[in-house]
């Protein structure tokens, strides 16, 4: 039986439009977070190593993804 996690709240001043990867110009490595357009950076950043990983990132916050 699987149990179903509880999904985190959608941190305060953030939609799931702020949801934003990034990949560095250096190593090619990608992330997913919250964009903060103050800060110019992503919060609540996490590692993307598939798409199950960003799959995983909505999942996390109760939301659904769209593939583009």
């Amino acid at each position: 039986m699987k149990r179903h996690k509880k999904a985190l709240p959608i941190p305060e001043g953030f939609t799931q439009r702020d949801i934003k990867t990034e990949s560095s110009t250096c190593t090619g490595e990608k992330t997913i977070g919250f964009y903060s357009a103050a800060e110019k950076k992503l919060l609540y950043a996490e590692l993307v190593r598939s798409e199950d990983d960003i799959i995983s990132f909505y999942e996390k916050y109760g939301l659904e993804y769209e593939r583009s």
